[in-house]
């Protein structure tokens, strides 16, 4: 019998087959990270990853196409969290301002996400190591550039612009993007590599894009 007014959300659970499945991506990601922050990117194989959860190679390429795609697991988690803030963002505001608030406003749940996978530590040795090898920089640089144009267009929708004809959108994001690589390279040559350092850097340098593109540099 239905109870007139009383409307039950029902979110099913999943199930034990799709569980097991997260447990043991979740279980790959954080063997293949720690073996990365050990023995370095070069020096871990896919093996390697697979033996230390007690799974078979074929069971790895289940889940991960490459070594690449498990090292950047990670950050492609908190990619989308950057791009889910910037779709809601309140409307009229400025376009900088909306790239701005969607990294520093996004970023405890981008932590809380992490942690959730593996250590906020881990994940931050890892992310220094990929300033420091080659394949890896490679790699991010290039799924930065991927990351750029799915928030430029982003931008150029909330401004009902097309992305095609107006350079606007693609021009603010990559100056935004040159922010947070040379955040990014500071960060992770410097003495403290917490998180709250990320951010206050991250925080200081993003206040400084709007002035170093507009302002006269000569006076004061």
């Amino acid at each position: 019998m239905e109870t007139a007014g009383t409307v039950v959300d029902a979110v099913p659970r999943p199930g034990l087959r799709e569980r097991k499945k997260q447990r043991t991506r979740d279980a790959l990601v954080r063997a293949a990270l720690e073996l990365f922050a050990t023995r370095g990117y070069e020096g871990t194989t896919v093996d390697d990853i697979a033996a230390a959860v007690d799974v078979s190679q074929r069971t790895f390429f289940r889940y991960f196409a490459s070594k690449e795609e498990v090292a950047f697991f990670v950050p492609r988690l908190a990619e989308s969290h950057v791009v889910e803030a910037a779709l809601g963002r309140p409307p009229g505001e400025a376009p900088l301002e909306t790239l701005r608030q969607a990294v520093l406003d996004s970023w405890d749940g981008i932590n809380e996400a992490v942690e959730r996978l593996v250590p906020l530590e881990l994940h931050l040795r890892v992310y220094r190591m990929i300033e420091s090898t080659p394949a890896l920089l490679a790699a991010h640089l290039r799924r930065a550039t991927e990351l750029e144009e799915e928030l430029a267009r982003i931008i150029a929708e909330r401004e009902g612009l097309d992305v095609d004809a107006d350079p606007r959108p693609r021009i603010l994001v990559a100056a935004f993007g040159g922010v947070i690589r040379v955040t990014e390279r500071l960060w992770s040559a410097g003495d403290d590599l917490g998180v709250d350092a990320m951010r206050d850097l991250m925080a200081t340098h993003l206040d400084q894009l709007g002035p170093a593109l507009a302002g006269n540099w000569r006076t004061g």
